[in-house]
């Protein structure tokens, strides 16, 4: 495929999952736009862009601001003239638990991970409509099918993504767009550190996870990358509403509560 002119966004591109995904639609091509909340790393993360693929445009983001969605949207039709991709990649990690929380708690993750993924895909929906033409890739999570205890804000947003996703992908269908989601497992990102940091025993908690993933290591952010770059791509032209897990094959093995965590790793979750 010619990525050649295409123009992908990619929310919370300033670390982890996000950058990933933004350094492989660089490396393809892609014109990239880096949206974050986080100035100091956006602008590294797209200087390094522009540096190695001359790529990149930076745009401070808030997803949870219907007005900074909607000025990331016309920032980058006024940049580049067209949007071929969003990747809704941005979102808030949170462990609480429940008895713990209060209401602001649950909006701050509500609102970025859920309500976020909705208004920029929102405002990107208008422009791809007139185009009839665009790809929507939601990073959902292993929480939309097996969670932890203490994560219910987090995995009801995902949640949300998921079924987001398959209704916005019927509704846009016909012209022509297509919304997927990708469900990434364990990455090799600060979360992963963050679990093994909260860990007693930080060897025996690698190796737990070790053990309940089938392929035995973590993934790194460039592979949840890869597979958003083929749901942005031709080679997946049929493909819409689909949920594509990248978790080693966790999921598929989960069974019960002590398959996914054992005692020392409650209310730790292994997402971005």
């Amino acid at each position: 495929m010619n990525w050649n002119g295409h123009v992908a966004i990619v929310t919370g591109a300033a670390s982890g999952i996000g950058t990933g995904i933004a350094e492989c639609f660089a490396e393809a091509g892609a014109e990239i736009v880096v949206a974050d909340i986080n100035v100091t790393q956006g602008e590294r993360v797209t200087a390094d862009l522009q540096k190695r693929y001359s790529k990149g445009l930076f745009v401070e983001t808030d997803v949870s601001k219907a007005e900074d969605c909607k000025r990331l949207i016309d920032q980058a039709l006024a940049t580049y003239g067209q949007i071929d991709t969003l990747v809704n990649n941005a979102g808030v990690n949170f462990v609480k638990p429940t008895l713990e929380m209060d209401e602001a708690d649950w909006d701050r993750v509500v609102d970025v991970d859920l309500k976020g993924t909705f208004l920029c895909s929102r405002y990107a929906l208008e422009a791809m409509v007139a185009r009839r033409s665009g790809a929507i890739i939601n990073i959902a999570s292993v929480h939309t099918v097996a969670t932890l205890p203490a994560a219910a804000p987090y995995a009801a947003s995902k949640g949300g993504v998921d079924m987001m996703t398959r209704s916005m992908a019927i509704e846009f269908a016909p012209f022509g767009i297509r919304v997927n989601a990708v469900s990434p497992g364990l990455t090799d990102t600060q979360i992963w550190n963050d679990i093994q940091d909260a860990a007693e025993d930080a060897e025996l908690a690698r190796q737990h996870w070790m053990d309940n993933i089938p392929l035995g290591r973590v993934q790194t952010p460039r592979e949840v990358g890869n597979v958003a770059l083929f749901l942005a791509s031709e080679q997946s032209s049929y493909v819409t509403g689909a949920n594509i897990f990248t978790d080693g094959g966790m999921t598929i093995q989960l069974t019960n509560r002590e398959r996914f965590a054992s005692k020392s790793l409650e209310g730790v979750a292994p997402q971005d």
